[in-house]
C-alpha cells in the first residue's frame, strides 16, 4: 500500500488560525463541578480550582473554550450564577434533568480562563432567555463602570471588564429537544435583535449564528440558508456541531469517518457561498465556520428516544444517573485506540478545511465525552484521544499546503476514500513542516511517499507513532499509559517515504533548509 503526496509552498489551503484548536466546556455531569471547580479540597487553590487541570489545560495552548452550552445554555439565566456564592440558588437543570447549584458562574469562569491562558467564547440564552438579557450579560462582562450591570461586576469583585469577544447566539436551535426550540425565520428574528443590541453595548464583538447542527435533521442546510440571508450583515461566524459514532459500522467505516465531517464543513461553506452571493452591500464580507463541537460520541450513557406521549418529540435517557441529582457523573466515555484514531482522522481534516474553519472546539474538555477525566480523589486521566488533540494543537500551527495525492484508496460507506489521509502544515518561521496522517488500514503497513521537492531540502527530524495490536485497549486510572503515542527511530532523515504502521496516527517532523 502506497499513498504520495505531492506540495509546492505555492498552493495554500489556508492559515492555521489560533483558535481551531480550542475547546467546550458545560454545566454537565462533571465537566465543571469535579471537573474545573472543585472547591474545599488539597488538590484546588484557593478559589476551588482544580491545579492539575489548571495545568493540563494551560499545556495544551487553547485558542478558545466555549461556555456555558450546550444544550444547558438554553434555559440558564446567567444571574443565577454571579454575587455571593453562600446566596445562590438551586435550580432545576432542564437540559439533563440535573439540579444546578450556581455555584461556578460568569465570573468564575472568566477568573478561571485568564488563569489557564485561554479566551473565552460564551453563549448566550436565545432559547428562554431574552435579548435584553443577552445584551446586559455583554454590559455586565465588557463594559468598564458607571451602569447598572457593570457596577454589579464590580462589587462582585472585579474591577476590570472581561473584554469578551466571542459570542455564541444560541445552541442549537433548530433540535426539538431544545428548551425554546423555534423555526429558522423565529430565530433569525430574535438572533438578528439580540445581535443589534449586543453590538450597542459593544461594537467590537464577533457574533457565531446557530447553524444546522446535524444531518439527519429536516431542517439540514435549509436552516443555514433561511438564517444567514438575515444574519449576514451580523455575525462573522455560523456553527456547526459533528459526532462520529463507532456503532458497529466496522473499523474500516469508523476510521474513515473523517470523511463524513469533510462533507459536512464543505456544505456549510456552500451555504454560505450561496448565501454570499445574493448580497449586495455586504459581497466582500467572509463570514467563517465556526465547529464549536466536534468530537468521537459513542453514546454509552446514553439512550435517545421519542415518546408517543409527547408527540414524537426527542427524549433521551441516562443509564447512569437518576433525575435531579446535582452534577452526577454522566457521559463520561472510555474511549479506545481506535476512537483516538478516529479523532486524529478528523482533525487531519479540520486542517484541510482551514480556509474555512477559523474556531473549532473539541467537545468536551473535562470528563464529558473528554480527553481528559479526573476523579474525587485528586486524580487526573489522560484518555487516548488526548493523545492525537494535544500533538495537533502543538504541531498543527501554520500554512495548511495543498497536496497532489496519489495512490492507493478504499471502498467505505462515504464512497472511495484514501487509505493514508494527512495534511501538511508549514511553519514557515520556524522552517518547519508537520505531516499529521492516518493510515486506515488495519491489516497492513503502508508507504507514505512525501515530494518536497519545490520547498527545499528537508531532512525528518521526528516521527510520532500513535498505534498498538488492541484497537479496543484504554486508559484508566489504573493503568494511565497503557495507550501513549511513542517515537519510531529514524533510519534514515533523508528518506522521502515513510513506512507508517497499521492502524496508526503519525506526526512527521521536518526541518526545511
Amino acid at each position: 500500500m502506497k499513498s504520495t503526496y505531492s506540495y509546492d509552498k505555492l498552493f495554500e489551503i489556508g492559515k492555521v488560525d489560533p483558535k481551531v484548536w480550542s475547546s467546550f466546556t458545560e454545566h454537565l455531569g462533571r465537566s465543571i463541578y469535579g471537573g474545573i471547580y472543585d472547591p474545599d479540597k488539597d488538590f484546588s487553590d484557593e478559589n476551588g480550582f482544580r491545579k492539575d487541570v489548571k495545568k493540563e489545560v494551560k499545556d495544551l495552548n487553547l485558542g478558545v473554550i466555549r461556555y456555558p452550552g450546550g444544550n444547558f445554555v438554553s434555559n440558564y439565566d446567567w444571574k443565577d450564577g454571579i454575587g455571593p456564592k453562600k446566596d445562590r440558588k438551586k435550580t432545576m437543570e432542564f437540559a439533563w434533568s440535573s439540579i444546578e447549584t450556581n455555584q461556578f458562574g460568569i465570573d468564575d469562569f472568566c477568573e478561571w480562563a485568564e488563569e489557564v491562558g485561554v479566551e473565552p467564547m460564551i453563549a448566550v440564552n436565545l432559547g428562554t432567555g431574552t435579548i435584553r438579557s443577552a445584551a446586559e450579560l455583554v454590559e455586565y462582562c465588557n463594559h468598564d463602570h458607571g451602569t447598572y450591570w457593570s457596577d454589579l461586576r464590580i462589587k462582585n469583585g472585579h474591577r476590570k471588564p472581561y473584554n469578551i469577544k466571542y459570542w455564541c447566539l444560541g445552541n442549537e436551535m433548530e433540535g426539538d429537544w431544545q428548551a425554546g426550540h423555534m423555526s429558522a425565520e423565529e430565530y433569525a428574528k430574535k438572533a438578528r435583535e439580540a445581535a443589534k443590541m449586543m453590538k450597542w453595548v459593544d461594537k467590537g464583538i464577533k457574533l457565531v449564528a446557530c447553524g444546522s447542527s446535524y444531518e439527519m435533521l429536516p431542517t439540514y442546510l435549509e436552516w443555514d440558508r433561511t438564517i444567514m440571508k438575515e444574519l449576514y450583515p451580523y455575525v462573522d461566524y455560523i456553527s456547526t456541531h459533528n459526532y462520529n459514532m463507532n456503532s458497529g459500522q466496522g473499523n474500516t467505516d469508523f476510521l474513515a469517518s473523517w470523511k463524513q465531517l469533510d462533507t459536512h464543513i464543505k456544505n456549510t461553506k456552500n451555504s454560505l457561498n450561496f448565501v454570499q452571493s445574493l448580497q449586495t452591500k455586504y459581497r466582500d464580507k467572509q463570514v467563517k465556520i465556526c465547529l464549536d463541537e466536534w468530537n468521537v460520541w459513542n453514546f454509552q450513557d446514553i439512550k435517545l428516544d421519542n415518546l408517543d406521549d409527547l408527540n414524537g418529540m426527542t427524549t433521551f435517557e441516562l443509564k447512569s444517573a437518576k433525575k435531579w441529582e446535582e452534577h452526577p457523573a454522566i457521559l463520561q466515555e472510555k474511549y479506545s485506540l481506535l476512537d483516538a484514531l478516529t479523532v486524529g482522522g478528523l482533525g487531519i481534516d479540520i486542517l484541510n478545511n482551514t480556509d474555512a474553519v477559523e474556531i473549532a472546539c473539541l467537545a468536551q474538555l473535562l470528563n464529558v465525552i473528554a480527553p481528559i477525566t479526573t476523579d474525587e480523589k485528586g486524580n487526573l486521566l489522560k484518555q487516548t484521544i488526548y493523545y492525537p488533540f494535544a500533538l495537533l494543537s502543538k504541531y498543527g500551527r501554520g500554512t495548511v499546503l495543498q497536496p497532489q495525492i496519489t495512490g492507493d484508496t478504499q471502498e467505505t460507506s462515504y464512497g472511495v476514500v484514501p487509505i493514508i489521509e494527512s495534511a501538511t502544515v508549514y511553519d514557515e518561521s520556524k522552517h518547519q513542516l508537520h505531516v499529521f496522517a492516518l493510515n486506515s488500514d488495519t491489516e497492513n503497513e503502508a508507504t507514505l511517499s512525501l515530494n518536497f521537492s519545490r520547498l527545499g531540502k528537508t531532512s525528518l527530524k521526528q516521527h510520532i507513532e500513535f498505534t498498538g495490536n488492541d484497537l479496543e485497549a484504554r486508559n484508566t486510572f489504573e493503568d494511565p499509559e497503557k495507550v501513549i503515542p511513542a517515537e519510531v527511530t529514524i533510519k534514515d532523515a533523508n528518506a522521502t517515504d515513510v513506512v507508517l504502521a497499521k492502524g496508526s496516527w503519525n506526526v512527521l517532523n521536518f526541518d526545511v533548509e
